[in-house]
């Protein structure tokens, strides 16, 4: 896939926290729209159509949110907020190489760590080496998590469905990185691929590299395919695996998800490979933050 330059649209954010419904978390923020890793199966492309683009102008039509940090501060000052978990990253990726311009993750994380705020972030991008000091504040003072996204070890399977994210060797050194300084990490192996990421070996492997290098636990979900997302995903397929087509259109002919056979299969096979590898679910068991001193802005 050819990467055509993106182009850089500056806002300005009226709100920075979005409340979220039939989700596992309440509130949500997002940095960007549109996201540069390209990533063919993104659930998330769908969400262009509300600003009137199409889901192929995910990677070249990037909006970046200039004063959400000073807006994220705002919310969290009002009286009714409650420090309640913020999940960074659910529609677009935080640490995409946007972000080694604008930083403005980087700024919302001290906002965070300022209010000791509880949260996590969902990411493909490496730069988050880049924001361990405060990551590690976080963790310490408030409770967060990192979530590292990688559905394969595959390199050349990865270029082409994700051709702008980094590669998986360099994903695992960064869960390395951020384990060896005491961050909680976890990974995010979803979306699972029929007759690409799915077999037993592979599988198998990812879970156990994530486990050497530090990661404390593997999520897993079955592929997704809303409206808009198919239409491009199922192109992407037929450019770089034209054998596959016919088994994805009666796989989702009548849904956007898979049947729940297959998923609850994935879910077990991942959940004996984690058992296996000694990992638990760090998220619940997580000790609780260290308090040192009350909510540091100001009412």
């Amino acid at each position: 896939m050819v990467m055509v330059p993106p182009v850089v649209h500056e806002i300005q954010a009226r709100t920075a926290l979005n409340a979220v419904q039939g989700m596992p978390f309440k509130w949500s923020l997002n940095p960007y729209k549109g996201c540069r890793h390209a990533c063919t199966y993104c659930y998330a492309r769908a969400y262009h159509a509300y600003l009137d683009l199409p889901a192929s102008a995910f990677e070249t039509q990037l909006f970046v949110k200039t004063n959400l940090a000073e807006v994220l501060r705002e919310e969290l000052r009002r009286p009714g907020w409650h420090g309640e978990p913020i999940t960074i990253g659910t529609a677009t990726d935080p640490y995409q190489p946007l972000e080694a311009q604008y930083r403005i993750t980087r700024q919302c994380l001290e906002v965070l760590a300022d209010a000791e705020n509880p949260g996590s972030v969902t990411t493909k991008g490496t730069l988050i080496r880049r924001d361990i000091d405060v990551l590690t504040d976080l963790t310490r003072f408030a409770g967060f998590t990192v979530n590292m996204s990688l559905i394969s070890l595959d390199r050349d399977l990865l270029q082409k469905l994700e051709p702008g994210a980094p590669s998986p060797t360099s994903r695992l050194q960064t869960i390395g990185k951020l384990a060896a300084a005491g961050i909680s990490v976890s990974v995010f192996l979803a979306p699972v691929l029929p007759g690409l990421t799915d077999d037993v070996e592979s599988l198998t492997d990812l879970v156990r590299a994530a486990a050497e290098h530090g990661a404390s636990d593997v999520w897993t979900g079955a592929l997704r395919l809303p409206p808009g997302v198919k239409e491009y995903f199922m192109q992407a397929v037929a450019e770089a695996f034209p054998e596959l087509p016919p088994s994805y259109e009666q796989l989702y002919a009548a849904r956007p998800t898979l049947n729940t056979g297959y998923q609850l299969r994935i879910e077990g096979q991942v959940s004996g490979l984690r058992e296996k590898a000694g990992m638990s679910h760090a998220l619940i068991e997580a000790p609780q933050p260290t308090r040192r001193r009350q909510l540091a802005l100001p009412i």
